[in-house]
């Protein structure tokens, strides 16, 4: 018989995955391993999808999205982010993450290099590796408050070099880039001639400082930025992001859409356009209670002795377990056996973080105190 495909077989699969699983069964843990909003989607976006069904709206749209979803967007890009934008600019997805594969596809091919950040979200990694490219790692450092230092991404910069990647509010450290950063790794991107590829999906989850997008300052046609609905608003399985892109190449991811999905749901898209074109009250909710649930986590922390630095967006933080003595992934398997709280690996997302363990806020604030507590003292317990 004929072998598979090499690419897909050598693709890594999601450490965060194989914790989820057995965490589901798991009975009575308290799960703090998934990064998902705990909030019911707002009615008004709730409602637009049911009158798009009862309406008919149920067939193909445009590969590029419906007009009237792609106008909202370009309004809110110009509000919210500083972008000037036009319908050409513009590509409805189902999911961010189709949003960010397909960016990636149209700017990356075979023995190219692309600078990804240590740690960071896995999944484009695993679509660089699937393309025959190669990912190179820039870390992010937590004495730093998990910042990356610029000169050092330059020295890992070479001929193959095409893009580099970049995730601000980030999963999973929920660090927030400011801005002279950002334009620090926008001028070195010019300097060597290459693309950026910014993964917004947590801007609405901002506490501390501002929130920048950086293809505001594009004047090259460099950036290419994605965003979404899960995380802003409560969104994940309505399945629908979009990216922003320079004309060129936002022509090529939406020609992408085409054999890879046709095009994003109807339904979806109805929804999406409500929540633009709607109340801000509910997203505003739901960032207050992340940030008091961000507070309550940081204060936990400082109580046992295992504070290392505050994250200023997203619903995230990473918690240095190495007095455990085993990597992240042991660790992790340990705390949902013996503890019953279930977290995300660290080396899920970069072999620097053999130490870490990704906890999860998006959960109620009793099962953050709880989980938290547990973890504390599984530490605590292994160091006496």
């Amino acid at each position: 018989m004929r072998a598979l495909s090499k690419s897909a077989l050598e693709m890594p699969a999601s450490g965060i995955r194989e914790i989820m699983e057995l965490a589901w069964k798991t009975p009575d843990c308290i799960h703090l391993e998934v990064g998902q909003p705990d909030f019911p989607t707002p009615e008004h976006i709730k409602e637009a999808g049911i009158q798009a069904i009862r309406n008919n709206f149920t067939s193909y749209t445009p590969s590029r999205g419906i007009v009237e979803l792609r106008e909202a967007i370009c309004l809110k890009l110009l509000d919210k982010n500083g972008i000037g934008a036009r319908g050409e600019n513009v590509t409805v997805c189902p999911g961010a993450v189709t949003a960010l594969d397909s960016s990636i596809m149209a700017i990356v091919e075979d023995g190219d290099e692309v600078l990804l950040p240590d740690p960071g979200w896995p999944n484009p990694e695993m679509m660089v590796r699937f393309l025959q490219a190669t990912p190179v790692h820039y870390l992010l450092y937590p004495y730093l408050g998990f910042f990356p230092k610029v000169d050092e991404m330059e020295k890992l910069i070479t001929k193959k070099t095409k893009a580099i990647v970049l995730n601000t509010p980030s999963n999973p450290t929920g660090a927030v880039f400011p801005k002279e950063l950002l334009l620090e790794i926008y001028n070195l991107v010019s300097k060597y001639d290459l693309y950026l590829i910014t993964d917004e999906i947590y801007e609405d989850l901002v506490f501390d400082g501002e929130y920048f997008s950086i293809a505001s300052q594009d004047k090259e046609n460099r950036v290419v930025s994605v965003f979404g609905f899960s995380k802003s608003y409560a969104m994940t399985g309505w399945r629908l992001g979009y990216v922003y892109a320079p004309k060129n190449i936002s022509a090529i991811i939406t020609k992408l859409q085409e054999p890879l999905v046709s095009c994003a749901s109807s339904i979806s898209q109805k929804a999406a356009a409500a929540a633009l074109n709607g109340p801000r009250e509910p997203v505003e909710m739901m960032k207050n209670v992340y940030r008091r649930r961000r507070d309550l986590a940081v204060s936990i922390l400082k109580e046992h002795g295992l504070y290392e630095y505050t994250p200023g967006g997203a619903f995230y933080v990473m918690v240095n377990v190495g007095k455990l003595g085993r990597n992240s992934r042991q660790v992790a398997k340990f705390l949902l056996k013996e503890y019953k709280v279930a977290v995300a690996p660290g080396t899920a997302f970069g072999q620097s973080m053999g130490e870490y363990v990704r906890v999860s806020l998006a959960a109620s604030e009793e099962d953050i105190k709880t989980g938290l507590e547990r973890i504390c003292r599984a530490v605590k317990e292994a160091a006496s």
